[in-house]
């Protein structure tokens, strides 16, 4: 039985075609593809991977067999069709050629989004990048790019290329440290306070956030269209973002204009330099609670592991999502790895929840999340306070405020009921 088309899908195939078979558009796609790993998506799935256009006409050859999107990775490859899930950190480095900064704003409003890329543009000039590009997301976000050329090669013999996704984290979480009272002081005093802010008890609640990148890590391509709203990802002029309307991502009045700009060499040297500082003295890791200092480094083996006592959040999350599974997945992983399950029960946990997902995430794209977090040092999941849950529709419960993280609640949790059953077991006799 074939799969009924919904209007939002014929929408978007009616344009497609006539969208991408303009010359200037196939131009943008092909000349931004270059050392890159670019995968198409046919509305709701994603081609395989890796893939990477040789020739233009390969671009639209994918357009005839149904693609409706493109998406591409900020590393940037020697070989992109040699990747592959199997490969080592080594092997990955060696294949690496650098990797481009994108700053992915993520916000319910476009209004509060524009807000937030117009404080982050001026934050990065104000550490000397002159140079960096903005887009439309297609949807309610924005894009914004510092090329490979902007940062040193080196830090500290360090090679930069190298550091990926670590380097570019821990940017974008200075950003967001040092920018956070800003964007608030700036939603919160708006003349005319935003209907957004009537269904919320604060601006605190509904501000705007940056995704963090991981291994491998896509995005919408400069001038893709978007499934859901059938707008381009249009780049615009970094400073007017406040005069962007969504007419002007119409597919067929769009202008085009560079997305990765000409930039200097290592002039992000700066903020590069200052992130990797701020994050020596302020990583939030070296702040948790003792008890959960005690496994960063070495998983707890606790005895029962039901989900009986796993946070609401955690149980919640199982049941599967709509939205937000990316990020679920980083939770899942880092709790499941820090409460000591082996790692087959793990898979087995990931790959039931990921079955409950309204649109489950690719195998492949969760084999290399977990593949990635056994190279690494053991962390725990984001405290309760982190915008990982608020993000994903998930609003922890005070019980679980009360203990931070949900390993301190899990411990707890394992603790009272074995001292329960004690008490029980005692009065039975």
């Amino acid at each position: 039985m074939e799969k009924a088309i919904s209007l939002k899908e014929e929408r978007i195939r009616k344009i497609t075609q006539l969208y991408y078979s303009q010359p200037k558009i196939l131009d943008e796609l092909f000349k931004f593809s270059k050392d890159r790993e670019v995968v198409p998506r046919y509305f709701d799935e994603f081609g395989k991977r890796p893939d990477s256009p040789q020739y233009k006409d390969d671009i639209f050859q994918l357009i005839k067999k149904g693609a409706t999107s493109f998406h591409c990775s900020q590393e940037l490859w020697y070989e992109p069709l040699k990747l592959s899930t199997e490969l080592n950190e080594k092997q990955l480095n060696e294949l690496r050629k650098g990797w481009d900064l994108l700053i992915d704003i993520d916000s319910k409003y476009i209004d509060y989004s524009k807000i937030y890329a117009e404080i982050i543009v001026k934050f990065l000039k104000f550490h000397g990048i002159k140079n960096l590009g903005v887009k439309f997301s297609g949807s309610k976000g924005f894009h914004i790019i510092i090329p490979w050329k902007s940062f040193p090669k080196e830090v500290n013999k360090i090679k930069t290329a190298e550091m990926f996704p670590e380097w570019p984290r821990i940017i974008c979480k200075y950003i967001m440290e040092q920018t956070k009272e800003k964007l608030i002081e700036k939603i919160s005093s708006l003349s005319t306070p935003s209907q957004y802010i009537k269904d919320y008890k604060a601006s605190e609640q509904v501000v705007p956030d940056i995704i963090l990148v991981s291994p491998r890590h896509l995005f919408r391509m400069p001038y893709s269209l978007h499934e859901k709203t059938a707008l381009a990802s249009i780049v615009i002029d970094s400073e007017k973002i406040s005069d962007f309307q969504l007419k002007d991502a119409e597919p067929m009045s769009v202008k085009i204009k560079e997305f990765i700009p000409d930039a200097k060499e290592a002039e992000a040297s700066e903020l590069l330099i200052q992130a990797l500082d701020w994050h020596k003295h302020n990583n939030p890791e070296e702040q948790k609670e003792s008890k959960v200092k005690e496994f960063q480094n070495k998983p707890l083996k606790l005895s029962s592991l039901s989900e009986i006592n796993f946070p609401p959040a955690i149980q919640k999350i199982l049941k599967g999502l709509s939205d937000g599974r990316k990020r679920a997945l980083f939770i899942l992983i880092n709790f499941f790895r820090s409460i000591g399950l082996e790692k087959q029960e793990l898979e087995k946990r990931i790959d039931d929840w990921n079955k409950k997902n309204e649109v489950p995430l690719k195998e492949g794209y969760i084999k290399t999340q977990i593949i990635w977090s056994y190279r690494n040092k053991l962390v725990p999941p984001p405290n309760y306070d982190k915008d990982y849950y608020k993000g994903i529709g998930i609003i922890p419960t005070q019980e679980e405020l009360n203990y931070k993280n949900p390993v301190n609640y899990t411990i707890k949790k394992i603790i009272q009921n074995k001292a329960k059953n004690k008490d029980n077991f005692k009065n039975n006799r």
